[in-house]
């Protein structure tokens, strides 16, 4: 039995069994990586250099792609990586950090596809008050609470789960780490306490789906 203070590294979950099997999933873990950054580095481009499109809506645009890039980047490259060198492991320390990174990159995301239907809701159902509610100040101010936030709630949740003991080995059963593997090798009961993170998470989740179903129902109705 094994505890979290003498694990290293982590086995990573394996895709495939032979070379040729890995070679085709490096293959297809580049394709996405290269469309990922082709597309999401022509919207940056594009809405950087395009003075035309400085309005709240390519704004929070922009910010999109850039939790869109940064979650690609953070699982994708270590599976690459592993599949063409045949290999599973990653290091503890590595582990966290990419646990961190998915969570804080996919928590902005659903931050920025929240306030972009706010922001698509104003411009169509309440016109009038679109420029005194989403302004310049207004639009930046909501940007870095979407980041403050999510960094905040990835620390909150990585710390909490790598703070647990682990005594089920160091083998986990998905090809990149993510929280609810991690907890699956936890020895301890405090980890009642991280699935209770979890289940307000998708509460909160929920709620952001329940607000932009909403909100364009509100706007097919107008159309």
């Amino acid at each position: 039995m094994s505890n979290s203070s003498s694990i290293s590294y982590f086995l990573l979950l394996a895709l495939a069994d032979t070379w040729q099997l890995q070679l085709l999933h490096f293959c297809l873990f580049l394709g996405i990586s290269l469309a990922a950054l082709l597309g999401n580095g022509l919207i940056i481009s594009a809405v950087a250099c395009g003075h035309h499109l400085h309005t709240p809506m390519f704004f929070f645009l922009l910010n999109l792609a850039l939790t869109d890039l940064g979650s690609i980047c953070t699982t994708v490259p270590k599976a690459m990586h592993n599949s063409l060198w045949d290999t599973r492991q990653i290091s503890y320390t590595g582990c966290a950090a990419q646990a961190f990174f998915f969570l804080f990159f996919i928590s902005a995301e659903v931050s920025f596809l929240t306030i972009m239907c706010y922001d698509r809701y104003m411009s169509i159902c309440k016109p009038l008050h679109y420029g005194t509610l989403l302004g310049s100040r207004a639009c930046a101010h909501m940007a870095a609470a979407a980041w403050a936030s999510a960094f905040l709630y990835s620390l909150l949740h990585t710390a909490n789960t790598f703070s647990l003991p682990l005594c089920h080995g160091n083998v986990l059963g998905q090809f990149f780490c993510e929280i609810p593997h991690i907890l699956k090798l936890s020895c301890s009961c405090s980890y009642l306490r991280e699935l209770g993170l979890i289940v307000f998470s998708i509460s909160l989740v929920f709620g952001c789906f329940v607000f932009i179903v909403f909100s364009y129902v509100q706007i097919f109705r107008l159309c």
